[in-house]
């Protein structure tokens, strides 16, 4: 059963197991494509497994293929984070656990790539947030790399909820509590934040 396609890849469900193919693109040389499709399946399965290990809470990977572009892992029973931020009120909860999870993805040295409550669910069962879609994820110490994906989720969580003002600073809270090196991210941070004011005038 086909559940979503985006820009890279197809997701089908499968009982329960989720399968992710990356689609080739018509505009790109076709080497081009296969490498890029190629890699990208490469870091995605690398960075799950590496997750896995962990016990950070996200799909379980069974299996990939480079030659199919194909990931094979648990699908996650729950709803999104988008929709139960929406309904309830419980955000502040909601909103210091995403920032742990953020935090212990950095301790880790992984960036996220894409971190917006679309790509996060409530499990069905546990209550606990999972992160999803690591299609965009990279290993990176970079203190530069990590400031950008904490950016980038600031404005998303501006644009999908900005009915929560104070939702990213209860994030950041969270995220203070399980990253050690948080004081030095959220300071480059405030850099990134200057740099992306600085274009919106030009």
């Amino acid at each position: 059963m086909k559940l979503f396609q985006g820009a890279e890849a197809i997701i089908t469900k499968n009982n329960n197991e989720i399968i992710k193919e990356r689609f080739s693109k018509a505009y790109r040389l076709p080497h081009l494509d296969e490498s890029l499709r190629k890699f990208r399946t490469r870091r995605e399965a690398k960075v799950l497994t590496k997750l896995d290990e962990l016990n950070f809470p996200a799909p379980k990977i069974h299996e990939f293929s480079d030659k199919r572009m194909t990931i094979l892992m648990d699908f996650v029973p729950g709803r999104q984070l988008k929709e139960v931020l929406k309904e309830g009120d419980d955000y502040q909860h909601l909103a210091l656990e995403m920032g742990n999870r953020v935090g212990d993805l950095h301790t880790a040295n992984i960036i996220h790539g894409d971190l917006t409550t679309s790509n996060m669910i409530q499990h069905k069962e546990t209550s606990k947030i999972h992160l999803l879609d690591f299609g965009l994820s990279q290993f990176s110490d970079r203190i530069e790399d990590k400031a950008v994906d904490l950016f980038l989720m600031e404005r998303s969580l501006e644009s999908t909820h900005f009915e929560i003002p104070d939702l990213f600073t209860k994030v950041i809270e969270g995220y203070k509590d399980s990253c050690p090196s948080a004081s030095v991210v959220l300071e480059r941070l405030e850099a990134v934040r200057k740099r992306g004011r600085n274009k919106t005038q030009d």
